[in-house]
């Protein structure tokens, strides 16, 4: 199961003048009871935080919106070059979207495919 979580919030410029409603997104990958966020740093840096459903509930309060996907990560997280947290986020679930480029692009995308099944 991935958790893909889109935030409100970004420390970076670019994506604070471009980006609507989100400006960041992560996915949360489920194994055995253990939540993994892969956060995009850079394009050769993801980091790995650990979390737990109390660290999803105060993201949640912090303007966070979740979506809950039930597939299995279709790539590994660490052997991608992508250059946003978009694409990264893409390549994890493997959705071939190439005009998708933003948060909200890809929150509406895997909203209305997430409704769909």
């Amino acid at each position: 199961m991935i958790i893909i979580a889109f935030a409100p919030r970004t420390s970076k410029l670019l994506p604070r003048i471009l980006c609507r409603r989100f400006k960041h997104t992560a996915p949360i990958i489920v194994q055995k009871n253990k939540l993994i966020m892969y956060q995009f740093v850079s394009r050769t840096q993801i980091a790995k935080i650990p979390l737990q459903m109390r660290d999803i509930k105060i993201l949640g309060m912090y303007g966070w919106d979740f979506i809950i996907l039930h597939i299995r990560p279709k790539n590994a997280p660490k052997n991608t070059h992508a250059r946003t947290c978009v694409q990264m986020t893409k390549h994890i679930i493997g959705l071939h979207a190439p005009f998708i480029q933003t948060p909200y692009a890809l929150y509406k995308k895997i909203r209305r495919l997430s409704t769909d099944f």
